[in-house]
């Protein structure tokens, strides 16, 4: 059982400090770049906001918490140099964030102030946060804190997406939407996959209006109950349903997804007792 007691304030100030620090070399007079770094820097901070929700929610306190905190501080840390150097968030055209990040840290000696086990975790955790799925033979303690990092990203992802949508005159073509084209067609694939409860391959979104279906589809990765409560009160997903051209697919799609949500869901069981520092 890893050893989170020594995980304090202190050290929290330090590392919070260390990227705001970091983010802000990425501040440049140029308009639309800045907004876009300051997008990433902002959803960095809901996410630590998110988690520390959900750990409360599961029964967390103190330096279980903090660990959490620090996942979530960094999970997307890669994003800033990532937008810098190639213009775009899509890995699949620059590289992946989460590999990126993880080797900043490690350039930069970051995370120094933990023990190398809780270093080592962290790494993985951030490692696997952008995974179309967990690992099999990991520890539970990772596997713990990697879904709640999961849950958390995915909730402050579909709020800012849901306000964008609101927002949006109908065009594409931002960062936000990977500049995908706005055309009407839902592909079969993602379509099929939603269909089946799976999580969307994003090698089969071709279209704006894909990539809504993809984030319709990750209720399917939501792991706790106090995730899917939020997603519930804040109507995310018949937010992002109304974003999309009315078709039978849609109405289809939510019939699935609803059924899921009533019906299916298993939220997992807080394992906090295997966490006890």
């Amino acid at each position: 059982m890893v050893t989170m007691a020594y995980i304090d304030n202190e050290l929290m100030a330090y590392l919070r400090k260390w990227f705001r620090e970091y983010a802000a070399t990425f501040c440049t007079a140029q308009k639309e770049f800045r907004e876009t770094i300051l997008l990433k820097k902002k959803h960095s901070k809901r996410v630590c906001g998110e988690i520390i929700r959900i750990g409360r929610r599961l029964g967390l306190s103190g330096a279980s918490l903090r660990f959490a905190e620090i996942t979530a501080l960094f999970h997307d840390l890669g994003r800033f140099e990532q937008y810098a150097r190639y213009r775009t968030f899509v890995d699949h055209k620059s590289e992946n964030h989460a590999a990126l990040g993880v080797r900043i840290l490690k350039e930069n000696n970051v995370l120094d102030g933990l023990k190398d086990a809780l270093k080592d975790l962290v790494y993985r955790i951030i490692s696997y946060h952008n995974r179309p799925s967990l690992p099999d033979g990991e520890t539970d303690t990772c596997l713990f804190y990697a879904k709640m990092l999961r849950d958390a990203d995915k909730l402050d992802i579909w709020r800012v997406l849901t306000r964008h949508y609101r927002a949006s005159d109908g065009t594409s073509g931002s960062a936000i939407e990977l500049d995908l084209p706005n055309t009407p067609e839902i592909s079969d694939k993602v379509y099929e996959s939603v269909m089946n409860k799976r999580i969307v391959d994003f090698h089969d979104v071709r279209t704006l209006n894909d990539f809504k279906v993809l984030q319709i589809g990750w209720i399917f990765d939501v792991n706790f109950n106090p995730t899917l409560d939020a997603v519930i009160d804040r109507n995310y997903i018949d937010e992002i349903c109304r974003a999309l051209p009315a078709s039978e697919k849609i109405k289809t799609i939510k019939k699935v997804v609803s059924h899921y949500v009533e019906k299916e869901f298993v939220g997992e069981k807080s394992r906090a007792f295997l966490l006890e520092i």
